[in-house]
């Protein structure tokens, strides 16, 4: 198991950036000089800045690079698609790291069709450590000695212009993820598991959003289950009413109306707008200015005829099966024995999905268990034997 640093008993502050330790691009010639001037750096630590928490559409508003010589902010809404960062990402020269890169990347592919490669990730070196805080600013008291300031966290990243303490908090983000990278490697090195960290970022290449076309947005919502297909009706119309809202102001779905507030609109059927003011969480200036739109959309939902009425698509029916059950309980004690051992999160070491596989699969060999979907190598290293020898005992 590796060993980790005391966390100093008194951490200081994070230094602030200001114009003398951070560059703010906001123009195409400025950006294409700052990012010719980088050459192809050894490394290089990347973040983005969405704003899912307050626009309907989720895009890169903000990116931030740090070097070892250089920090900086370029504002993708007035200097454009940054060709030369695209270049810088997608080659191989220059690994680029990221703190829980998956949402990164999936923006970077979303807004310019960029494939990250030579990553390093350092929430997943943290987590490869058995560290299970292991959020940025977790990671930065423990090995920094930093404390940094959340209050912006779910700051509105799409305005403009932006204040000099939200910059300074944007900064941050990046500009630490150097020193923190080498001693996270050093960290795998001595634990020996280096080889784990290169295949885990290497599985990161290419990450991109993939949505299941097979079931619309109102079958995602928690809760939808448990609704009557008649309801279910009504709340496909509410949805399509809010996201059209939603789109129509560039507003988060949530700040229209909240799921809940939708799933009980679809139970309750309300047919007036003095119906709406009993719903809880119905914001009372939607009922005010779209109170008809949304009754339009609940007549719509009692309307579809019953032989059209939605319904989930079928999931794979599994019959009980006592040995099968047997079985993935097997393979859990050998998933809790090695985690404890290797000082891993169970969860992380292999999710319990990946183990139900396995235990249908029911493979005999080595060989058999490495074409199981999405395990690791070093899965298979560490707990390979045990896993198969726990599928034999019966």
């Amino acid at each position: 198991m590796p060993s980790h640093p005391s966390p100093p008993s008194q951490p200081r502050p994070a230094t602030r950036a200001n114009a003398s330790t951070t560059l703010y691009v906001d123009t195409p010639g400025a950006a294409d000089h700052f990012l010719a001037s980088l050459g192809a750096p050894d490394r290089v630590a990347v973040d983005t800045e969405g704003a899912s928490f307050h626009r309907f559409v989720d895009r890169i508003y903000l990116l931030q690079i740090s070097t070892a010589s250089a920090n900086a902010i370029l504002d993708p809404l007035t200097i454009g698609k940054p060709q030369r960062l695209g270049e810088l990402l997608e080659s191989t020269r220059s690994e680029t790291v990221f703190h829980d890169a998956d949402y990164d990347l999936r923006l970077l592919f979303q807004d310019y069709g960029w494939h990250s490669r030579h990553l390093f990730d350092t929430r997943i070196a943290a987590q490869l450590l058995g560290i299970r805080a292991f959020g940025l600013a977790a990671l930065l008291e423990r090995y920094l000695g930093l404390k940094l300031d959340k209050k912006h966290q779910r700051a509105d990243w799409s305005m403009r212009p932006l204040p000099q303490d939200m910059l300074d908090y944007a900064t941050q983000d990046t500009m630490y993820l150097l020193p923190l990278r080498d001693k996270l490697a050093d960290e795998l090195e001595r634990a020996g598991r280096w080889e784990w960290a290169r295949e885990e970022f290497e599985r990161l290449e290419g990450t991109r959003w993939d949505h299941d076309s097979s079931i619309d947005a109102y079958q995602r919502i928690k809760g939808a289950r448990d609704l009557t297909r008649r309801e279910l009706a009504i709340l496909r119309e509410l949805v399509a009413w809010r996201d059209g809202v939603a789109r129509e102001m560039d507003r988060a779905t949530f700040r229209v109306a909240g799921n809940e507030t939708l799933l009980e609109l679809a139970r309750v059927a309300p047919r007036t707008v003095d119906g709406l003011r009993e719903i809880r969480g119905m914001p009372r200036g939607v009922i005010e200015r779209r109170g008809a739109s949304v009754l339009d959309a609940i007549a719509r939902g009692l309307a579809v005829p019953d032989d059209q009425l939605p319904r989930f698509p079928r999931a794979p029916r599994w019959d009980r099966d006592l040995e099968f059950e047997t079985r993935v309980n097997r393979l859990r004690g050998v998933r809790e024995t090695v985690a404890q051992r290797l000082g891993l999160d169970p969860g992380f070491l292999i999710s319990r999905e990946r183990l139900e596989a396995i235990a249908r699969k029911r493979p005999t060999s080595l060989d058999e268990l490495g074409q199981a979907d999405d395990l690791r190598r070093w899965q298979i290293e560490v707990m390979g034997t045990e896993l198969l020898r726990a599928l034999a005992a019966g």
